[in-house]
């Protein structure tokens, strides 16, 4: 009997405390996105930013291709150790990368030809995610997702696609930071066709950008069509979506095909409300 009024002494908790607020972080749990919410539960990583790290000291320099949206070249977001580190905890974790449509997970190396690492959150794992929290304001809305590390041999590739999904009216990935951990490679660049090219005659893009293409100023013929290098330890940011919810279209990328040697990306999303108040 004691049992029997413990749980129900916590019904009541589940059903006025813990749904209502899981339902403003996750959503409502229909079967439409049932499967991703639970995902995001117990793949997040909910980083405060008192939680006690000793985190050493880094510095990285910044410059901003688009305001709307937001994106951002990173120039050493990472340093030469937490790289090496990144990849030493990866190796024994990576499998084949998988596509999700519906209902259905599969391998399909027409459109992703990879592997995939689920890291462990250790010391170090910890440091990078508050430095994206950091990056980002600490907005107190928003979390960070398992880290996972992407690696890519030659041909290795991602189709143009997505980060933001659009399922769910209350939350969704507000934004990306795609760091390229190992860059020892020919091609394999971070390709936005629809963002526009800055002017290559000022600063220092085409360190950061292929600056070859078809048009005079490095880009298509329209002006339109960038693509990031992968150099190690640098990274680039962008918001998926708008204050009103909406994803940006212009956010439509690609991982290129590697034509030789390897890349190891790091994916760091921030799950978030999909409206901003």
């Amino acid at each position: 009997m004691a049992i029997i009024g413990y749980i129900a002494a916590l019904f009541p908790i589940y059903l006025f405390v813990w749904v209502p607020l899981s339902n403003s972080i996750f959503g409502p749990s229909g079967a439409e996105n049932a499967s991703d919410h639970q995902a995001v539960l117990f793949n997040s990583s909910f980083v405060a930013s008192d939680e006690p790290l000793s985190c050493p000291p880094h510095s990285y320099n910044t410059f901003v291709l688009s305001q709307e949206p937001r994106i951002v070249y990173i120039e050493n977001f990472l340093s030469p150790e937490e790289s090496a580190h990144l990849v030493k905890i990866s190796e024994d974790k990576f499998a084949p990368s998988t596509v999700t449509s519906g209902a259905e997970t599969s391998i399909k190396e027409d459109i992703r030809l990879s592997e995939v690492a689920l890291i462990d959150r250790d010391e170090i794992v910890r440091c990078i995610e508050h430095r994206a929290r950091a990056f980002q304001g600490w907005r107190p809305d928003i979390h960070i997702e398992r880290l996972r590390t992407q690696r890519y041999g030659v041909g290795g590739h991602y189709k143009h696609h997505y980060d933001w999904s659009g399922a769910s009216r209350q939350a969704d990935r507000v934004s990306t930071f795609m760091v390229y951990v190992e860059a020892d490679c020919e091609g394999g660049g971070t390709e936005f066709p629809r963002v526009k090219m800055p002017s290559i005659e000022k600063g220092r893009w085409c360190e950061f950008l292929e600056c070859g293409g078809e048009g005079a100023d490095g880009a298509q013929s329209n002006g339109f069509g960038v693509t990031f290098k992968p150099i190690k330890g640098n990274a680039v940011f962008w918001e998926n979506l708008g204050a009103d919810g909406r994803g940006y279209e212009e956010t439509f990328h690609a991982g290129l095909p590697v034509k030789n040697g390897l890349k190891i990306g790091l994916n760091i999303w921030s799950w978030g409300p999909a409206r901003r108040k």
